[in-house]
């Protein structure tokens, strides 16, 4: 009989886990791969990790690191030594690592040094900005990727303009969608916002949880300031992310209460898409939510000065602005009517078929 390829998915925060979930229940479904789940345990909130994998339909990881917060470096480190340690006890046909988080580069480079091959697949994205962490992921990971998945062209053009050979790259779109689609009947039933009191198309959903945003006491008071005018011309729920919680302090929950700013925990992944679906205006510094905004049509105002998904701007609802600029910039989006956006090619919901497509043709290449 024909080997049977063991692949290791590595799962760490969120978005992860939703690009995980497709990817896992495609390869479920062939005779020739064995996906194998490992969750690092960089997020370790319920609501952040373990309610994601039961709304996507994955079963409990096959192996849990348990590695939690800490530093960069610590964070990096232990995933290293974690995951060199399984990958030597249970070495994968391949590795498939996802995103641009802590546990994406790092177990690239436990793997790299073993020689187990390795597939990134959200690859090619770039900011240009090394003060972001994740650039550096994106940069360590892509290099030492033997397969490279990406999600538009441009990711595709930055790549070969770094001397990546055409042959390890192919674009498969954007898995984003496909989580979506996974699990879209659960999200129109969910009607999250229904159950706090708000009707579709009269609210905007906040997101913020980046260093830039969050750590630095006077932008993020800027950013709340910002939030507080936003709010007298369009009702916002806020899910507050832990970290973002506890930069804002009670002082600063207190001022976004008061004006009104309808704050809630962390929201699983069905929950929280039932939010951003019936949104009027999503505001945020996530990359992945500029992703779902472009394909559900929905303006979104990215508290950033530079992103990695330039192909949402030129192409999708997203635009890049600044505190100073929010109030201006909300109001105009939501005066514009809505129309149909031209969604860039391959988000169509039907990426973890490419990706199985190409994994089954590269095993079968392998020398």
């Amino acid at each position: 009989m024909p080997k049977v390829a063991l692949v290791h998915l590595i799962a760490a925060a969120r978005p992860n886990f939703m690009k995980v979930a497709p990817l896992w229940h495609a390869l479920k479904a062939t005779s020739d791969f064995r996906p194998v789940i490992v969750h690092t345990g960089q997020h370790y909130d319920a609501a952040m990790s373990d309610d994601i994998f039961a709304d996507l339909g994955l079963p409990a990881p096959d192996h849990h690191l348990g590695i939690g917060s800490g530093s960069h470096a610590e964070q990096t480190g232990k995933v290293m030594i974690a995951y060199e340690k399984l990958a030597m006890e249970e070495r994968p046909d391949w590795l498939i690592v996802v995103g641009d988080v802590n546990s994406t580069a790092a177990a690239s480079m436990a793997a790299g040094k073993l020689r187990i091959p390795i597939v990134h697949l959200e690859a090619g994205l770039r900011s240009r900005d090394r003060d972001m962490p994740e650039e550096l992921n994106r940069l360590v990971t892509d290099v030492l990727a033997d397969v490279l998945w990406t999600p538009s062209a441009d990711a595709d053009a930055n790549l070969i303009a770094e001397g990546i050979p055409p042959e390890r790259i192919t674009r498969v779109g954007n898995i984003m969608m496909d989580s979506y689609e996974l699990v879209r009947p659960a999200i129109e039933a969910a009607d999250y916002p229904g159950e706090l009191g708000y009707a579709p198309g009269g609210y905007g959903v906040v997101t913020l949880h980046r260093p830039s945003n969050v750590d630095v006491p006077e932008q993020l008071d800027r950013l709340v300031a910002a939030l507080i005018a936003a709010q007298a011309h369009l009702p916002l729920i806020f899910p507050v992310h832990p970290r973002t919680k506890q930069r804002l302090g009670d002082a600063g929950m207190a001022r976004l209460e008061t004006a009104g700013v309808k704050l809630v925990g962390p929201a699983a992944y069905v929950r929280f898409m039932s939010l951003v679906a019936g949104a009027a205006a999503v505001i945020t510094d996530s990359g992945g939510i500029q992703e779902e905004t472009t394909y559900l049509g929905i303006p979104c105002l990215t508290l950033r000065e530079n992103t990695e998904r330039p192909i949402t701007i030129s192409e999708g609802t997203a635009q890049l602005v600044n505190a100073d600029k929010l109030l201006e910039r909300l109001i105009a989006a939501l005066a514009q009517p809505k129309q149909d956006r031209k969604r860039p090619g391959y988000w169509d919901g039907k990426t973890a078929g490419r990706c199985v497509e190409d994994l089954r043709r590269r095993t079968t290449e392998r020398p």
